[in-house]
């Protein structure tokens, strides 16, 4: 397989359908290796624009949903951002180009086994500025807040108040809200002051649900 070949046409594609606007978002999706973020049984499916099952009941998500994710998370170079459900790894990974080595990335990830896989592959790939956090994603990562951005990779019924609380002044955060079977986008911004501001985007999904202890 020249996967290679394979992203660029996937990007081509996204960038075609208006999903895909911003250069650096783009370039990061040319850089990141999908393919190594599957199992060998699965690498074929690597560029299909879909989600695939990575074990322990999650899933790696659709590349056309973590563009719109990432286009209305509006990640910049050298900041530090949180990623709630780190999974698979990808998309600490896209941030990561992103963000750049004067940025950091954190994810948090609650199953051990993944976060395990994840800190595997994103050494492999030689990724530095991430770092990969055993815990309860609905509680944050108080250790290393506030963060410029926040993304929840996993479906919530509303926000949990803690990672309002730990977003940065000025800082921007985007999370799947919803029923256990349909959510939209939350954005939820925070000016310099620390006023809240919220939306929905346009568009429905299905994410595999945020689990807490709380």
């Amino acid at each position: 397989m020249d996967f290679a070949e394979q992203r660029k046409k996937l990007v081509e594609r996204m960038v075609a359908s208006g999903i895909l606007k911003s250069k650096q978002i783009i370039d990061a999706f040319l850089k990141v290796k999908r393919e190594a973020f599957f199992t060998e049984d699965m690498k074929n499916y690597s560029y299909v624009d879909s989600a695939f099952p990575i074990g322990y009941g999650q899933t790696i998500s659709q590349p056309s949903t973590i563009a719109v994710m990432l286009e209305l998370l509006e990640p910049k170079k050298g900041q530090k951002i949180l990623e709630v459900g780190a999974g698979s790894g990808y998309v600490l990974a896209l941030l990561s180009e992103i963000v750049g080595k004067e940025g950091k990335v954190i994810g948090i990830e609650r199953i051990p086994q993944l976060a395990n896989r994840a800190k595997h592959t994103l050494a492999k790939l030689g990724y530095k500025n991430i770092e990969i956090v055993l815990g309860d994603g609905a509680k944050g990562y108080a250790k290393e807040a506030p963060f410029d951005r926040i993304i929840v990779s996993a479906a919530c019924s509303e926000v949990p108040q803690a990672l309002i609380d730990q977003l940065a002044n000025n800082g921007r955060l985007v999370a799947p809200v919803g029923t256990r079977f349909m959510q939209q986008m939350q954005v939820i911004t925070k000016n310099s002051k620390g006023k809240l501001k919220s939306f929905f985007a346009n568009g429905y999904f299905v994410f595999v649900p945020l689990i807490s202890e709380e």
